[in-house]
């Protein structure tokens, strides 16, 4: 009886177990119903266009501001607290150390004051007091002149009449000779003296205080370099740099970012299989992400006439990336408040009629020939 039972009951387990496996096999092929999205994507509302994605960015585009000297900052005047904030051309931004321009700064006054010192002396040339000391030496030559002149003609006549010999006469008349030299000497230099300072010195000295000039100005330079300032009119973006933190002129580090958001652009990004069938002027609209059933008009600013690797990517996962784009630029007409530099952006521009193509076309080349 049992082995009866084991008999029949081993074939129906297994009937049993093929019958599941055949059912988890039929259940698993079955398509899955389709989920709802998230978010809505946002649609064009034209009846044909090309759709692009773009990033919102301020009207003079995002500035990166940097550094024209490397050093530790020692004042940020647009703290975290200003971000946000308008700023105007020329405003301070933040200071790098400026301590050792400023010790060059004094060094150089002094050389320009020591070189218009020695301008000034030459001049002034000669010295009031230097005068008759300078006659005097004259008057003392005449006389010593004078007495060897009285010396000499006395030996002159003793020796006309045999009483000295040759050697004395000579020398006597050598020290006359000499003397009338000294006469002339001390003379020449009072000419000197009185003419003042040779022209030439007075230009070498003049150049010395152009050059000092130059020096202390190219100093004063370097230390207005250190103040960084707003280049344009906008609004304080972002700042990544803090007091004590050290500042490089070669880094690519965005140490203050800067925008105009008077007109806030749209960078579109086109992919470069549209290109043909894109019409700058077509009307185009945007939608933000997370908001697809609200559309703002866009118009058109500018095209950037060079395809670039495609960089903004949404994070699709059906996304190519091995694409290149154009980069169309439009203005958010009318300006919104509500939008934020670097949201990234549906874009729809409409796409013409088959019956237009050879007018975009025909425009297309218009532009191609005024670049």
């Amino acid at each position: 009886m049992k082995r009866r039972v084991t008999t029949f009951l081993v074939p129906l387990v297994a009937v049993a177990m093929l019958g599941l496996a055949i059912h988890h096999v039929v259940s698993a092929d079955r398509p899955s119903p389709p989920l709802a999205p998230p978010i809505t994507p946002a649609r064009a509302p034209f009846n044909a266009a090309i759709a692009a994605t773009g990033i919102t960015e301020a009207q003079t585009e995002n500035i990166s501001v940097g550094s024209a000297l490397s050093g530790i900052v020692l004042d940020v005047f647009v703290s975290d607290e200003k971000v946000g904030t308008a700023v105007k051309q020329g405003d301070p931004l933040f200071r790098v150390d400026d301590r050792r321009l400023k010790a060059q700064l004094a060094m150089a006054e002094a050389k320009l004051a020591a070189a218009k010192a020695q301008v000034a002396k030459l001049e002034s040339m000669p010295r009031p007091e230097e005068l008759p000391a300078s006659l005097a030496r004259v008057a003392t030559a005449k006389a010593n002149a004078a007495r060897v002149e009285d010396e000499f003609r006395r030996l002159e006549k003793l020796h006309d009449r045999a009483v000295v010999n040759d050697q004395e006469f000579i020398t006597a008349k050598l020290k006359y000779e000499a003397a009338k030299h000294e006469i002339e000497q001390a003379a020449a230099e009072h000419r000197l003296l009185e003419a003042g300072a040779w022209e030439p010195d007075k230009a070498i000295a003049r150049a010395a205080v152009v050059q000092a000039e130059a020096e202390r100005d190219d100093v004063k330079v370097e230390i207005e370099r250190t103040l960084v300032r707003a280049p344009v009119d906008g609004e304080v973006l972002q700042v990544n740099i803090r007091v004590g933190e050290y500042v490089s002129a070669q880094s690519n580090q965005t140490y203050v970012m800067l925008g105009n958001l008077g007109r806030m652009h749209v960078r579109a990004d086109v992919d470069e299989n549209d290109i043909a069938r894109l019409d700058f002027r077509a009307p185009a609209v945007a939608a933000v992400r997370g908001n697809a059933g609200e559309t703002f008009p866009l118009r058109f600013v500018r095209v950037e006439p060079y395809v670039i690797a495609k960089r903004s990517l949404t994070g699709d996962n059906t996304e190519r990336i091995d694409t290149r784009v154009l980069q169309v630029i439009y203005e958010v007409d009318p300006p919104r408040k509500d939008l934020f530099v670097g949201q990234q952006v549906d874009v729809f521009i409409e796409q013409p009629a088959p019956g237009e193509a050879e007018r975009v076309a025909a425009e297309r080349a218009k532009m191609t020939a005024q670049r």
